[in-house]
């Protein structure tokens, strides 16, 4: 009877043991990608922010790799979300600034999405959080892909609320915030409720903490997508009673130990489940710190300028991607990636399939699981302005084409939620060696001529296939955003 015990045991072990195995190797990793709304490069431990402590930002980063050189295709919250869901480059498809409640246009439904070509896999796929690619349905998250949506359509700071948190009447002059509803929230095409106060906006990050984990239980026995958006650390700032004077460096510092206390809490939720082996987690932020904000605004470690400008401050964000034992733990890749990339890496881990209209983005897995030991990508074109071609980045130069920009450093910021004001200048034409000088200090263009020679062959093909207004051209490969009623 004992033999008999024994060999089942051992039998049942075999078949947990093969049932694992399965889990990891059967091609259907579960998928989350953690957005942050502007989240500074250097808001994190990893990145070097001083101040505050980010333990699980660190756990992140043990876990797998973090990205040195990964970009949001465009400085503004609409346009970085649209690129990050389609691969594209926003101007390809027509959304280059951030929608308000006022706006008639949104992300084509045409348009494929990460969760569109993953439902197509049989992902049960679920969006949590800020959405900003249309105000109303149908152009809600459930009309690209998702199955579930709970969240905000837009900003926290398009409501009827100033920047100390009072109400704003409707009939005050000059002050655009008092035409906006007040913020709704959305279950599907729903409206559940509304956030009309700094109280119940501080609620947001935890809510939607305790919302992904039930998503991530609820659907542990099968392949999921999971798009966790955090509306925060956009201003205005509001932190739950958990964590606010507790960081020891002011509110910013709060809202950011409150959203790594929701990173931890997601990865106890996958550990809790078993299924943390089996989830490739993708955490970044849609573009860099509003600067003008001061002390309510993020870092940039040192990057030129911030959110809202074609430089590196606005453009380059901190990314975090952990697939265990598929991406080498602690590593740390100074190669150039974009958010747009992370649709085709998705793709490319899933074996999903890839739009069928022609994208940007670029298949990282290959390199992230250390086959190949360079970028695919060499070239990524700054576009601001909707449709103004200011920046294009090549291998470790960057070329700055002649434009008008926010100057954030020449202004002064503001201080506790009321912004300073921005002056705008003129930029001129310059050249910048990434490797010996990141905060593009020194134009270089006279002693390089050269490259600006081989750049501007590249700044020539993206102006024939996507235009540039700065030099009234129109593009032949755009499609058009569509046009809510």
């Amino acid at each position: 009877m004992k033999k008999i015990v024994f060999l089942l045991i051992v039998l049942l072990g075999m078949g947990l043991i093969h049932a694992q195995k399965k889990q990891v190797s059967d091609g259907k990793p579960n998928v989350i990608v953690i957005l942050m709304d502007d989240m500074g490069y250097a808001d994190t431990e990893p990145y070097g922010n001083a101040g505050y402590s980010t333990p699980n930002f660190d756990k992140l980063a043990n876990e797998g790799v973090r990205m040195t050189h990964f970009y949001a295709a465009q400085a503004v919250c609409t346009a970085s979300r649209a690129a990050l869901l389609t691969g594209c480059y926003p101007t390809r498809i027509g959304l280059g600034h951030a929608l308000g409640p006022w706006d008639t246009t949104a992300l084509n439904p045409k348009e494929e999405t990460i969760a569109t070509v993953l439902k197509k896999q049989g992902y049960v796929t679920g969006m949590l959080g800020k959405w900003h690619l249309g105000s109303k349905a149908p152009f809600l998250p459930t009309h690209y892909g998702f199955d579930t949506f709970y969240g905000i359509p837009y900003s926290h700071d398009y409501w009827p609320v100033d920047y100390k948190g009072n109400p704003v009447p409707k009939d005050t002059p000059n002050d655009w915030r008092a035409t906006c509803p007040v913020l709704p929230i959305y279950e599907g095409d729903t409206q559940v409720g509304t956030i009309p106060t700094l109280e119940e906006a501080s609620q947001l990050t935890t809510t939607l903490t305790e919302k992904a984990e039930a998503f991530i239980t609820k659907n542990k026995n099968k392949p999921f997508f999971l798009y966790l958006a955090h509306p925060l650390p956009h201003v205005p700032l509001a932190v739950s009673s958990k964590f606010k004077g507790k960081s020891g460096a002011g509110l910013y510092g709060d809202v950011i130990s409150e959203i790594d206390w929701s990173i931890g809490k997601i990865m106890e939720a996958l550990k809790k489940n078993g299924i943390d082996k089996n989830t490739l987690l993708i955490v970044t932020s849609d573009n860099g710190p509003w600067l003008s904000y001061g002390n309510h605004g993020g870092s940039t470690g040192g990057l030129r300028e911030g959110k809202g400008t074609a430089w590196d401050g606005g453009t380059r964000v901190p990314c975090y991607i952990s697939w265990p034992g598929k991406i080498a733990p602690g590593s740390v890749s100074n190669q150039l990636m974009t958010n747009m990339d992370i649709l085709p890496t998705i793709v490319g881990a899933t074996n999903a399939h890839l739009p069928k209209e022609k994208i940007d983005g670029l298949d990282f897995l290959p390199m992230l699981t250390g086959k190949i030991n360079k970028s695919p990508r060499e070239v990524f074109y700054v576009y601001y302005d909707n449709n103004n071609l200011k920046i294009i980045r090549y291998k470790t130069w960057e070329l700055v084409l002649p434009h008008n920009s926010q100057a954030y450093s020449q202004g002064l910021p503001g201080k506790d939620g009321t912004p300073g004001k921005v002056p705008y200048v003129n930029v001129p034409m310059a050249l910048y060696d990434l490797i010996h000088d990141p905060g593009t200090i020194q134009d270089v263009q006279s002693q390089y001529p050269e490259v600006v020679e081989e750049i501007m062959k590249l700044a020539e093909l993206a102006r024939e296939d996507m235009g540039d207004a700065l030099t009234k051209r129109v593009g032949k490969n755009n499609r058009p955003a569509a046009k809510m009623e």
